[in-house]
């Protein structure tokens, strides 16, 4: 596999669905899971997110059909820190969300200093909701909107 990506993916939106076509186009894909312990250190907000075992089958469901439009494979891992399986030497391709950008810079410097090629990391532009803010698992989770960014008639914005 020479792909990787990396998050939590709790719940999958848009904006991830977009995260994931870029990844398959450029070739079979690994993505590391957050673990239980890892999922909430990475949250910007504080809020429920599922288990790894409850957010893995969500994933798995959502990757099947995008896997096969492209005919690669994937693979699932948990993630247990935030450079995680993309320093190992395997892969050629990180792809990342914007906010994401300054870690993969992080994970080619662990690479060359363990003497692996560096990664391309190729960044994939927020996907907006209605209102033209972005998609984000912390909206949908409070309300605001769905998983295809349609804002939803009784949300309270904070």
């Amino acid at each position: 596999m020479d792909v990787a990506l990396g998050g939590t993916f709790d719940p999958v939106h848009d904006g991830h669905r977009k995260l994931f076509q870029r990844a398959f186009e450029l070739g079979d894909v690994t993505i590391g899971l957050t673990s239980d312990e890892l999922a909430p250190k990475t949250r910007h907000v504080e809020r429920h997110v599922r288990s790894f075992d409850e957010r893995r089958e969500s994933l798995e469901e959502e990757l099947d059909s995008i896997a096969a439009e492209y005919d690669r494979a994937f693979e699932i891992r948990p993630l247990e820190e935030p450079t995680g399986i993309a320093t190992e030497p395997q892969f050629e391709y990180l792809v990342v969300s914007p906010e994401t950008r300054d870690g993969g810079e992080l994970i080619n410097e662990i690479r060359r200093e363990r003497g692996y090629d560096p990664l391309e990391v190729v960044v994939v532009p927020h996907e907006l909701a209605d209102d033209g803010d972005i998609i984000s698992s912390t909206r949908i989770v409070r309300g605001e909107i769905d998983e295809h960014g349609t804002v939803l008639d009784d949300s309270d914005a904070e």
